[in-house]
């Protein structure tokens, strides 16, 4: 099914199950333990894989003694690179999942132990004594800077953009800013580890994993075991939270396959904390140059945003710059992405990638101009808002009110009451703020397919690749089905994460719900075409509803049309050249009240609240959930959060969850979300857009600019820790 144009007769805009807080399709057997995740698939007969990394950084591997491991009580195999054969890199890795003997990065998996039992291989792993020749690596990304590269275009799309003369209106500007900020490389911590089961039968294998897109992980798991993508049967129905982390293959699900392949046993694998932290992905540090050029009206004329970041070799740059390509107006405009080659774990996508660090700067840059001005951090917002796309002024936004999630924000949050003085705010010891910031996020259109079945007790059944990391896929799903075919909720079934399913969008950069609910749209479109031509009536005339279709006098229930061999369609969302017609983004703002120890520099968030236009709200309970989830992430973000990198050794050192900070209940207030009541009908047929990942764009901003607010001191290093503000605070206060 294409989608170019928008729908008129449209059955998803009878809401009746559409847009409804209904509960979690999922939710009994979540929570009543009964949702098998990776790791705790039945499968009998299966010895445990305990995964050793590498202990250096950057070298070579010059010997690895076994014999001791091999003699250990339990141990059926070990897999090394000596014995592994021949692996291909998948499609999506930077790194080779199983090094030796060169080593690209601190605890590169090096081998895996397989054993009868996890605490049996865990024991063998430690008798594996490996001798290590150290190389000399970059790990330091402020001292590599200098020698960063300009990077070829990627996700983010070109590494320079110039409209006007940014150099000469920012010269000639009455009013100026020109800052540094830094924000740390960060770790994803999700609840549910990397975790596979791989089991062989013949040439065939079969994996239950953690993955949150289906059939990239397929065709890269093939690829590096040099076997045809028919022979893979990758299963990922339940994910216990991702945001990025598990996009890629990762080394988890190949040694559990070659660890399986060499016990001749179905063999189960999960990656320690520490190995998740070192091994997979993080998102990197960036430092930020914003110079920003106004006139003494606050119109912003010169905008200029420089990034750098660091990966391994191959690798791409956190695209920082991309919201300041689109978010405000200035004629004159340049932004620049730099990339420096480090030998850290890879870089790769964590929530909002690109745009939770880069509006990490641009909205501190944003509150800093605007006290330049005089003006209000709000109205100078407003002033500069564009209702087209910067660079490309001929392509306007398919929606964008910016400008109403502002205003509502501010009027519901009490922003008229700011002291706007910093630091003038005063109750006994506590210093209190208030801070702004704009939500920005970009919608992604994706081809998404699924298949839909109808059997003769009037029950449908969904299937599709798509994952549900926590995000509510199951629900959305079964709510689209429902509204399209006219059928309650309970009569809908939900098949998810698997690769003999039709491929869908999966699950990654806010593109799921929309997208996969969409391809489910085309399928059950399909579908009542062959209902309405089976019963004999012109599908225009169809109207769906309580499980029945009619036309004029004709009534017939759909468990009859179906019969016993049932009826079933698959289809696919197609978008055609909507991308390059119309610019489609999130929108939104952020409000937080903060109080700072006057003293000590303790900093509490005592409310937040965040204003989303982001089409139709599918279902406004799972989307609540998932925007104060990225609202807590930017709380950890601009106060906690931050891998610290040992730059002689070259490894991330708080690898584990006692010393890698994130928010806990105590540190989160009150969080409220208003959702605009907006509907895109150029973004699909849902006439919906992504929003999980909105909610953290600007959220860190916002808590540091109450920082500010509340203290009068100003951090640009992010996280905003007492330390880095303290020995400022007695002449503030």
């Amino acid at each position: 099914m294409k989608f170019d144009t928008p729908a008129t007769t449209n059955p998803i805009d009878q809401l009746k199950v559409v847009g409804q807080p209904v509960d979690r399709v999922d939710g009994p057997l979540k929570t009543t333990g009964t949702a098998p995740y990776a790791y705790e698939h039945p499968v009998p007969d299966a010895a445990y894989g305990h995964v050793i990394g590498a202990a250096i950084a950057k070298g070579r591997i010059t010997s690895m003694d076994l014999a001791q491991a091999r003699a250990a009580p339990g141990v059926l195999a070990i897999v090394t690179a000596d014995n592994a054969g021949k692996l291909e890199k998948g499609e999506h890795n930077t790194a080779t999942l199983l090094g030796g003997p060169e080593i690209q990065h601190y605890h590169q998996a090096i081998a895996l132990v397989v054993a009868e039992t996890f605490e049996q291989a865990r024991a063998a792993a430690h008798l594996v004594h490996v001798e290590y020749e150290r190389g000399r690596g970059a790990f330091d990304l402020a001292a590599e800077k200098g020698s960063s590269i300009k990077p070829k275009p990627g996700i983010g799309g070109e590494a320079d953009t110039a409209v006007g003369d940014f150099a000469s209106a920012f010269a000639e500007a009455p009013v100026q800013l020109d800052a540094t900020y830094t924000t740390p490389d960060q770790t994803h911590v999700m609840m549910e580890p990397h975790a596979s089961i791989a089991k062989w039968d013949g040439d065939r294998l079969t994996v239950w994993t953690s993955n949150q897109m289906v059939a990239w992980g397929t065709k890269d798991l093939a690829k590096t075991l040099g076997i045809p993508k028919e022979n893979v049967h990758l299963m990922s129905p339940y994910i216990g939270g991702g945001f990025g982390g598990k996009l890629f293959l990762r080394a988890d699900v190949l040694l559990a396959a070659l660890g399986a392949r060499a016990a001749k046993r179905p063999v189960k694998v999960a990656l320690q904390r520490a190995l998740m932290i070192n091994n997979t992905t993080h998102r990197p540090a960036t430092i930020q140059r914003i110079r920003l050029g106004a006139a003494k009206d606050g119109r912003l004329t010169a905008i200029g945003h420089e990034s750098w970041s660091g990966d391994l070799p191959g690798g791409e740059p956190e695209t920082a710059v991309s919201q300041t390509r689109l978010l405000y107006a200035g004629a004159n405009r340049m932004t620049s992405m730099r990339l420096a080659v480090l030998d850290l774990p890879e870089g790769n996508a964590l929530r909002a990638p690109g745009e939770a660090p880069g509006m990490m700067a641009l909205e501190i840059a944003m509150d800093e101009m605007a006290e330049k001005l005089g003006m209000d951090p709000v109205e100078f917002r407003l002033l500069n808002d564009t209702q087209v796309d910067p660079e490309h002024p001929k392509r306007p936004f398919s929606q964008r009110h910016l400008v109403e999630c502002l205003r509502k924000g501010a009027d519901h949050f009490g922003w008229a009451k700011r002291t706007a003085r910093p630091g003038r705010s005063r109750k006994g010891r506590w210093l209190t703020g208030l801070g702004v910031a704009a939500a920005f996020c970009n919608n992604l259109l994706m081809k998404s397919a699924a298949r839909v079945r109808l059997d003769h007790r009037g029950i449908l059944t969904v299937e599709t690749d798509m994952t549900d990391i926590g995000t509510g896929s199951y629900t959305v799903i079964a709510q689209t089905a429902a509204e399209t075919m006219g059928l309650p909720l309970d009569k809908v079934v939900v098949r998810l994460g698997d690769s003999r399913f039709p491929v869908s969008c999966g699950s990654g950069g806010q593109w799921g719900g929309n997208n996969s609910s969409s391809g489910v749209y085309a399928a059950c479109i399909k579908l009542r075409q062959a209902i309405a031509k089976k019963a004999g009536i012109d599908e225009d005339d169809a109207v769906f509803s309580d499980g029945h279709v009619t036309a004029g006098s004709k009534r017939m229930t759909l468990a009859e049309l179906a019969g016993e061999s049932g009826l079933a369609a698959e289809d696919q969302i197609e978008y055609g050249d909507l991308a390059e017609r119309y610019q489609q983004s999130t929108f939104g703002a952020h409000f937080v009240e903060v109080a700072v120890d006057a003293f000590t520099g303790e900093t509490h968030v005592r409310r937040m609240l965040a204003v989303c236009a982001a089409g139709r709200i599918l279902n406004p309970k799972t989307a609540r959930s998932q925007v104060i989830g990225a609202m807590t992430m930017g709380v950890g973000a601009a106060l906690m959060e931050g891998l610290h990198v040992d730059k002689r050794r070259g490894f991330f050192v708080n690898h584990d969850l006692a010393s890698y900070e994130v928010p806990v209940h105590a540190d989160i207030p009150h969080q409220e979300v208003i959702f605009l009541d907006e509907t895109d009908p150029v973004s699909s047929p849902l006439k919906a857009k992504g929003v999980g990942e909105l909610g953290i764009c600007g959220a860190a901003a916002a808590v540091a600019n109450a920082i500010y607010n509340a203290s009068g001191v100003r951090v640009r290093d992010y996280p905003v820790t007492l330390d880095k503000f303290i020995d400022r605070l007695p002449e503030a206060a």
